[in-house]
């Protein structure tokens, strides 16, 4: 396929998803307007795939040889399509009844799209980044996704529930009564052993990955941590009753983190300021230990000083941040701000001997070579002193030192 081909067809793709998930929109707004109507439950997620196809469309236009980009362009048509038969399907047999033609076809359509949204997910993890697959050995990997692709489809397609319940009260109209158990456990135990084992193969890609291949990983596992750390959040406002605002920000963070993987995976691919990574995983351990230990310390002031004025002057402990912690609130911010330097310097000391030793050491080396020059007076000394700093540092395999004649550089300065 010409570079002019692809661009057309991955930005077609483009232009059918985000007009679906536009329409979905629509269709969203016009069932709010009736209070009490279902509102179809993944509405937010699904609506943020216009960022994983837009990626997609990037990636195929311009590296129409790397399957990746395809993927991404494929699963956000998939995602859209599934959004807005859903939301069609809720607006004619629900809000509307009978405005508009073909809503039991399209609650058919909502109820076996979810196995193709993550058989495709799965395949593009486990291409990454090479479009090809990690070696002979993982092709079982990928027939067992084509067939779980094909087995959640057929079963999906005459399971009752529809969307797995996500359309309220909408029934499939082509729906088995039984074979809703037979599609949840093919769903529920062969979706997240996929995902797991795509994961594992991105896992030995990066233990045998070097140079560009690596970086190239490293923005997808940077992306992959975050969202993990964000779904560890939504299992707790699942597992244990959270305050609302926990909730909200849960969500918001959620939104905000789960565009990162495609935007990862383009990054890496069109190879845009790859070696950044490195620099970002740096500040975000740095920043995010200095963060919650800044929290954790202007807590724990608060706490000491209002618990010291309950003693002493026989104040009510009452709220956190009341009005009787106003003095306590302030002293704890100045603590913090006298704090923030300090405690970022021990932190980032500490990031850097313990996860980038080589560079830490290598810089340490440089400092103590440059004190040494300034009093140095034996040439050969320095010549040898400057060879092993090299080594030492930058690892190449052959080193040698020229130096300029002597006499050269009297006929020079004669001259």
């Amino acid at each position: 396929m010409s570079y002019r081909a692809a661009a057309w067809l991955a930005w077609s793709l483009w232009a059918l998803s985000v007009a679906l998930t536009a329409l979905s929109l629509v269709l969203l707004a016009l069932i709010r307007a009736h209070p009490g109507i279902h509102v179809f439950d993944f509405w937010l997620g699904n609506s943020l795939v216009v960022i994983d196809v837009t990626v997609g469309a990037i990636v195929a236009s311009r590296r129409p040889e790397n399957p990746v980009g395809w993927l991404l362009c494929l699963s956000g048509v998939a995602t859209s399509t599934s959004t807005f038969a859903s939301e069609y399907a809720i607006y004619a047999l629900l809000a509307q009844p009978n405005s508009l033609p073909a809503g039991e076809a399209m609650a058919w359509i909502a109820a076996w799209t979810l196995p193709i949204m993550n058989g495709v997910q799965v395949f593009y993890l486990l291409l990454f980044p090479t479009g090809r697959l990690p070696s002979r050995r993982w092709r079982w990997l990928a027939w067992l996704t084509v067939a779980y692709i094909v087995v959640g489809v057929l079963t999906a397609a005459f399971s009752p529930g529809a969307y797995l319940g996500s359309l309220g009260p909408i029934r499939n109209p082509l729906g088995i009564e039984g074979l809703t158990q037979f599609y949840k456990a093919v769903l529920y135990t062969m979706s997240p052993a996929l995902f797991l084992a795509a994961a594992f193969s991105l896992v030995v890609r990066l233990r045998r990955a070097v140079g560009v291949e690596r970086q190239q990983l490293k923005w997808l596992a940077y992306a992959a941590g975050g969202l993990a750390i964000v779904s560890i959040l939504i299992i707790i406002t699942i597992a244990i009753d959270t305050p609302r605002w926990y909730e909200w920000v849960a969500n918001a963070i959620l939104v905000v983190v789960t565009p990162g993987v495609p935007i990862a995976i383009g990054i890496a691919i069109l190879r845009y300021r790859l070696y950044d990574i490195d620099i970002i995983i740096n500040r975000t351990l740095v920043y995010g230990a200095l963060t919650a230990l800044l929290a954790a310390g202007y807590v724990a002031t608060i706490m000491a000083f209002q618990g010291i004025g309950s003693l002493v002057y026989q104040v009510p402990f009452r709220t956190l941040f009341g009005q009787e912690s106003a003095l306590a609130t302030v002293a704890a911010t100045l603590g913090m701000a006298a704090l923030f330097n300090p405690l970022r310097r021990r932190i980032q000391s500490f990031i850097d001997r313990r996860f980038y030793r080589r560079k830490y050491d290598a810089i340490k080396t440089l400092e103590a070579f440059s004190v040494k020059l300034r009093d140095a007076t034996d040439l050969d000394a320095l010549s040898d002193d400057l060879a092993g700093v090299v080594r030492e540092t930058m690892q190449p395999a052959h080193v040698s030192l020229w130096l300029r004649p002597e006499k050269a550089l009297k006929g020079a300065q004669t001259d």
